[in-house]
């Protein structure tokens, strides 16, 4: 597990600084990030449920957290197995995907969990998201941007005033995500990333899907992939 504190402030404009777990989950070694606004906090957002939850379940229960909402960058399995024993354990949390990548939740062969050797499907979402939509809750603010292209519905969520971005499995340092997939195209996975993620601060944090994070400037100077798509 890893510990992240991001936040921009002035003398003027002082808020508390985002304080980001990063669990890292299941043989896929999937990012799953609990978000609180500050270290204070008990209500907090999870960002992707991983394959396995229990270490997850743990982290919340020994530190007497409060998940709020879970919202899922897209449907693969690796993203979102640990969403069924999240309900069964906070009740209370309700659970976020894009319209488009929605109906993986309840059809094994979609979310590629099938392919994994298993057959995993769970009770449908709380809330369907579309480009721009706002997840306000937790006193935390995320932008949602549709970028497809690893998935039909895959998303960032994009946190402006502390400059950073949750951004699955559609990029990574250094690389980007798999489109050999059922509903993957690179073609439009570039597009994504060049239209959505490309135009925000060169020093916004990148906190992907699996691996460490990274800048977007960074990504724009040295990803392989992406070299000359700004």
């Amino acid at each position: 597990m890893c510990d992240f504190r991001f936040g921009k402030s002035s003398i003027n404009d002082q808020k508390p600084t985002m304080k980001i777990d990063r669990l890292i989950l299941g043989d896929f070694q999937a990012n799953c990030y609990v978000v609180r606004p500050d270290e204070s906090a008990s209500d907090c957002l999870i960002v992707d449920a991983g394959l396995d939850a229990d270490e997850l379940i743990d982290f919340l229960t020994q530190r007497r957290l409060n998940p709020i909402a879970t919202i899922l960058t897209h449907g693969h399995v690796d993203h979102i197995v640990g969403t069924a024993a999240l309900r069964r354990h906070f009740p209370q949390t309700r659970v976020y995907i894009h319209t488009l990548d929605a109906p993986m939740l309840t059809n094994p062969r979609a979310n590629l969990s099938v392919l994994a050797g298993m057959t995993f499907v769970t009770e449908p979402a709380d809330v369907l998201l579309e480009e721009g939509d706002m997840v306000d809750h937790a006193g935390i603010g995320l932008k949602t941007l549709h970028t497809p292209g690893h998935t039909p519905g895959g998303i960032c969520l994009y946190a402006e005033f502390e400059g950073l971005v949750f951004v699955g499995d559609t990029l990574f340092a250094d690389s980007v995500g798999r489109t050999d997939f059922p509903g993957g195209d690179m073609n439009q996975l570039i597009e994504s990333i060049r239209r959505k993620l490309f135009p925000l601060p060169d020093d916004t944090i990148v906190h992907p899907g699996h691996g460490m994070r990274t800048t977007i400037g960074r990504e724009k100077r040295s990803n392989p992939f992406l070299t000359g798509a700004v």
